[in-house]
């Protein structure tokens, strides 16, 4: 029996059980009304690239401006992921990196394993990193496999070296997608998008997940004109982070509300869906309200929004800095 093998027999074990006491836990916890309240709408779905997944087009964002990456959160972040699922939100990101983030949805998720979509993160470069951190997710997540596994904030053309270098995180993903740990793959990045369509060229990724909002087009260096291209000719799925700018976009002059910001990305070319962070299940609503509603805006309409956008743009791709 390999070491990988051993390894892959104690996580699912381990992820098994303590998946069992919180799903129990989770059903025991789950208040009628929550379960009353499922909205009798539905949100556009769209196929995830070349994942063959339908997934809606809004996402729940496990870091940010929510309490699901805060230390001392756990009431209000089991509360928030009720609420996501009792909305009909089934696409969950998380990471490795956030805090607290997949310990607070591995107390939620497993009770609704098999219909949700769980995606995290490793910021490791190496194998050896790359497997502790997905170690340690699959235990924080109860869970005995991840949907989708990403090489997050990809930053730099060194960093892709280092990610597929002999002894690299790819090594660790494959060897992960061999024991069926993992499904899908992805990259993800908010700061070059030069590094991103690169990876895509470089490694046959499921998605990508990159930042894409309203103001990002006026930035030097635009994510959408050099990405999208990228993962459509590899029917890579994309998802979109930092949509509203941590609600920088809704300041005077510049955008109205959600329903400009959501709808600006996810009618561009390419896109499938988006991950928004909810500071509490009422903020929630609010978003889920708009991908109900949403109906692709006509190019005239894009145009009207960047417009809005063209004075405020560097206060809102502030994160492009990010390293």
């Amino acid at each position: 029996m390999t070491k990988n093998t051993t390894r892959r027999n104690f996580l699912i074990g381990t992820a098994a059980m303590a998946g069992t006491i919180a799903c129990s836990s989770a059903i025991e916890r789950q208040p009628e009304q929550v379960v009353a309240s499922v909205s009798t709408q539905t949100m556009t779905e769209k196929i995830l690239g070349k994942t063959g997944v339908s997934v809606p087009i809004l996402g729940l964002g496990g870091a940010g401006q929510t309490p699901l990456s805060g230390e001392g959160k756990e009431k209000e972040s089991i509360e928030l992921l009720e609420a996501a699922i009792s909305l009909g939100i089934r696409y969950f990101d998380t990471a490795a990196g956030y805090g607290p983030s997949e310990e607070y949805m591995g107390k939620v998720l497993p009770a609704y394993r098999n219909k949700i979509f769980l995606a995290t993160k490793t910021a490791a470069r190496d194998r050896d990193g790359a497997w502790r951190d997905l170690e340690r997710s699959l235990q924080r997540l109860n869970t005995d496999r991840i949907d989708l596994w990403q090489f997050h904030s990809v930053s730099f053309h060194e960093q892709l070296d280092q990610i597929f270098g002999n002894d690299g995180a790819a090594k660790a993903l494959e060897e992960a997608q061999e024991q069926k740990l993992v499904k899908f793959s992805g990259i993800t990045g908010h700061h070059e998008p030069d590094v991103i369509a690169a990876g895509l060229r470089r490694y046959p990724f499921d998605t990508t997940l990159i930042s894409l909002n309203a103001a990002d087009i006026h930035h030097p260096r635009p994510f959408a004109p050099v990405v999208l291209p990228a993962a459509r000719e590899r029917n890579v799925g994309v998802i979109a982070m930092k949509v509203p700018a941590y609600g920088r976009l809704f300041k005077p002059g510049a955008l109205e509300g959600m329903h400009q910001a959501m709808g600006y990305v996810l009618s561009l070319d390419g896109v499938h869906t988006c991950i928004i962070a909810a500071e509490n299940a009422e903020q929630l609503k609010g978003n889920v309200r708009v991908a109900q509603a949403f109906k692709p805006l006509a190019q005239a309409d894009l145009t009207k929004i960047e417009r809005l956008t063209a004075r405020v743009w560097e206060d809102n791709t502030f994160f492009r800095q990010w390293t």
